[in-house]
């Protein structure tokens, strides 16, 4: 932003700032923010001391749409937020032939004083920053804590010093006051424009760069398959010497680790040499090289299944590759949109494996009855896999297994279903051989266990108890699932 620009905006802001209060502040990131001046039509006061963007202009924005890209507050912003809370805006002001901006606010303190404060906007490229200073002109607090002359807290403030005389400059910014009547507006949108355009830059090295490293990744498996592939030799080679050796069994001639035969494979019937350990008999040389054969037949099916699988894949990464640059020279935006979720890609939800631990019923009211086996799966079936609103029972005399009636719905669990768990619930008890057996029931909810308890034990906070005769009832015969 060059001084003509600031000009212009400062302008702007001079007609419409003065009389405006200090409301809430937007951390944008950790060096631009935007202040809710109170303005008409959803209008904010942004900055950015960023080195290679400085700016300050008006921006029209949705509430929601800015606490969506808020993060954090710095200590600095916090400061902003007490000193200048409910703060009026008396000027706005630019230092001559700076890139300095002077936003001044009167308000009050905790006593109800009056006190004067200056918001600081320097837009001076590497030395961009925003400072908070009290009625002196003594710098309170900045943005960007810098080891400077007169930008230290405490000191009086002054603009940064310039190496060198700066000579003029052209700035497409300046373009923009004419196709718009507000300089803010302009800006705006070319800012916009241009983190646009910045991030399908992005998004396009993003994905040019994943597809890279994916065809890199399956070139070098290629080349690693080919070598394993060769590194098995020639399986046909390996079973014509286990031939030969066993066909020369009584005419090979050994010397040291080779053993020299006759090649009936070839019509002029040679005599070749193959090695052979001197530790080992012909016959097992031969198994030796048989071994071999079937090692390198095998491989070299699977190896050449592999690599026909991974040039498929390099086809379809290359021609992804073309669909994207057709996408990037199009300037398509909705290419990157269509484009799957990498981070969900391979992590969708696994199918939980059904628990072993419990027997399962279907009552003859259609509900599913869980019975545990022993003393660890009652605790996992009970603290584990019931629901809040399960029904949960045990007999009430006896150590036994836990039952529970699945309600997902949470409907009322109707009375044969009830008598049917609770019958369930005292023959798997060491009452079962009782005529009848009291079981107690209730809400899983109700049921917690104690701290350091043995598996299996537990308290109940709320219970009622039914007496019931010890078995499995006919009706849930055919649909158990043990």
């Amino acid at each position: 932003m060059n001084d003509k620009t600031l000009e212009a905006v400062t302008n702007e802001l001079k007609a419409v700032l003065p009389g405006r209060k200090f409301g809430k502040i937007f951390a944008l990131s950790r060096r631009s923010f935007a202040v809710d001046l109170r303005l008409p039509d959803s209008r904010y006061l942004f900055v950015a001391a960023e080195p290679s963007a400085p700016r300050i202009y008006l921006i029209r924005r949705r509430l929601k749409d800015l606490e969506r890209a808020s993060v954090n507050l710095h200590p600095f912003h916090l400061l902003l937020k007490k000193r200048l809370s409910g703060a009026e805006v008396t000027t706005v002001e630019k230092l001559s032939d700076e890139r300095v901006l002077i936003v001044r606010f009167s308000g009050t303190d905790e006593t109800g004083d009056l006190i004067a404060s200056s918001l600081v906007v320097q837009l001076t490229g590497r030395s961009s920053n925003v400072f908070l200073l009290d009625d002196r002109g003594y710098v309170l607090s900045s943005l960007v804590e810098k080891d400077s002359e007169g930008q230290r807290i405490g000191e009086d403030y002054s603009p940064p010093v310039r190496p060198q005389p700066r000579t003029a400059r052209t700035d497409d910014d300046v373009e923009a006051i004419q196709e718009n009547g507000s300089i803010s507006a302009a800006l705006d949108r070319i800012q916009l424009e241009r983190e646009a355009e910045e991030r399908f830059r992005s998004k396009a090295e993003n994905a040019r760069r994943d597809i890279d490293r994916e065809l890199a990744k399956r070139t070098k498996l290629i080349g690693k398959l080919r070598s394993d592939l060769l590194g098995h030799g020639d399986a046909e080679k390996w079973k014509r010497y286990g031939d030969l050796i066993l066909a020369n069994l009584s005419t090979a001639k050994r010397s040291g680790d080779k053993v020299r035969v006759t090649d009936f494979f070839d019509e002029n019937a040679p005599e070749i040499e193959i090695e052979a350990d001197e530790n080992l008999s012909l016959t097992d040389t031969a198994q030796k090289y048989f071994k071999l054969y079937t090692k390198a037949h095998n491989a070299a099916t699977e190896i050449h299944r592999r690599i026909v699988s991974v040039e498929r894949e390099i086809k379809s990464l290359e021609k992804k590759r073309s669909e994207l640059e057709n996408a990037i020279g199009d300037h398509d935006e909705s290419y990157f949109e269509a484009e799957p979720d990498k981070k969900r890609i391979g992590k969708e939800k696994k199918a939980k494996p059904r628990f072993a631990g419990a027997r399962q019923f279907t009552s003859s009211d259609g509900f599913e009855i869980l019975v545990g086996k022993r003393a660890v799966d009652n605790d996992h079936l009970t603290f584990r896999i019931a629901g809040s609103m399960d029904l949960w029972l045990h007999a009430a005399d006896y150590p036994g297994s836990h039952v529970v009636v699945r309600n997902p719905n949470r409907k009322e669990i109707p009375q044969e279903t009830l008598l049917e768990a609770a019958m369930l619930a005292a023959f798997y008890s060491s009452g079962r051989s009782q005529p009848k057996a009291a079981v107690h029931y209730t809400q899983k909810k109700f049921v917690n266990k104690p701290k350091g308890a043995a598996p299996g034990l537990v308290r109940l906070a709320s219970f009622k108890t039914i007496m019931v005769e010890p078995s499995i009832p006919e009706a849930l015969d055919q649909k158990a699932k043990i």
